[in-house]
């Protein structure tokens, strides 16, 4: 009994460890001599409004799952370089001062998150019981079961993701000068969604489970969580997280460049303009279109993020790859594409609401400045 409590118990942990190791590996792409310096110093200040909605982390970032929007990227030199090496508190400083920068931006986001997010919950919700293999997964009991815990979570990781996005991205332009800077701001959006996770995951793993019915309200599910494992309960499947929202991120920014890239071939066709871009509709359709075509190709991710956070008996082994396994030997291929259809249908409805109560508030927002 000694030895099955000692190896759950490191189980449980394995989640906080991981969650702990990838942040402090992250920041140390910032804590490097050879390039910290140069963070605060590379950091222009963002316009307020200033959204370019042609470039490609703007329209990521907006989408379902990323942040809040990106403003529009400074090309002023940066001054010359300090000699001394940067320190976290000069790193949170860049990054509140970021926040502060793009308020106005991401007041609107946030706003626009929160609307989309409580608009389509129910869909969500059905695709979480499908992915559960629940009988009735339509049952209109319990479709808003965790939605509070849902926007406390989702509405800050916008925030945050924003944020870390600007500092890594400005860290790795400095570091990578002659790299393509659509290269550096894809890694950029991944490594802002891996520092968020560590937020998001505790009010996804009471989401989740709260939709799963195993638990009848929040303050239930934070007490059963922690009374069974601590504060590792809460990370519960962050690596399936991770391993859903990396793949998802690298699918949606190729697709929409794609995607926008064809657009742009046509309209310059039919219009016979070699300076046509995108408008700010226009962007949105590409990203709801980017969005639905990498929900469904990262649905077996999503699925085995779902099981991991919902396991409360280690059925599924605590891993991406026992989860997986588990799923093909008692289901089959199809297994892993149990609520395909709801994850893929709340996509673009969502980039839609999203993209109208942004442009909503923002104009009420200038309206009062």
């Amino acid at each position: 009994m000694a030895v099955t409590s000692s190896r759950s118990c490191s189980s449980s942990k394995a989640p906080c460890r991981v969650f702990l190791r990838t942040i402090l590996c992250l920041l140390s792409l910032l804590i490097l001599p050879s390039s910290a310096t140069k963070v605060c110093q590379a950091f222009p200040p963002l316009k307020r409004n200033s959204i370019n909605m042609g470039t490609t982390m703007v329209n990521a970032e907006t989408f379902p799952r990323g942040g809040g929007g990106a403003a529009k990227i400074s090309t002023t030199a940066p001054p010359p370089p300090l000699s001394s090496a940067i320190s976290p508190a000069l790193i949170l400083k860049s990054f509140l001062k970021t926040i502060a920068d793009a308020r106005s931006h991401l007041a609107a986001a946030a706003a626009a998150r929160a609307v989309s997010i409580f608009s389509m919950y129910p869909v969500d919700t059905i695709k979480t019981r499908m992915q559960m293999k629940q009988g009735d997964a339509f049952r209109l009991s319990g479709l808003y079961k965790g939605c509070a815990g849902s926007l406390i979570g989702q509405v800050p990781y916008g925030v945050l993701t924003f944020g870390s996005y600007e500092i890594y991205k400005q860290a790795l332009l400095n570091k990578f000068p002659n790299t393509k800077p659509a290269l550096i701001y894809a890694l950029s959006a991944i490594l802002g969604d891996v520092t968020g996770s560590g937020w998001l995951c505790p009010s996804e793993v009471m989401k989740q489970q709260l939709q799963a019915g195993l638990y009848p309200s929040m303050s239930e599910a934070i007490k059963g969580i922690w009374s069974k494992s601590g504060i590792a309960g809460f990370y519960q499947g962050f690596t399936g997280g991770l391993a859903r929202d990396v793949p998802f991120r690298v699918a949606q920014l190729t697709t929409f460049e794609m995607t926008k890239s064809l657009y742009l071939k046509a309209k310059k066709g039919r219009t016979g303009d070699d300076t046509v871009a995108l408008s700010a509709v226009e962007a949105a359709v590409c990203g709801a279109a980017a969005g639905s075509f990498s929900a469904a190709i990262t649905n077996p991710l999503d699925r085995i993020k779902t099981l991991m956070m919902t396991d409360t008996t280690n059925a599924y082994g605590g891993s991406v790859v026992a989860c997986a396994s588990k799923i093909l030997k008692d289901e089959g291929i199809g297994g892993l594409f149990a609520g395909v259809a709801p994850r893929v249908g709340y996509i673009a409805p969502s980039v839609c609401i999203f993209f109208v109560t942004y442009e909503f508030v923002q104009q009420k927002m200038q309206k009062k400045e």
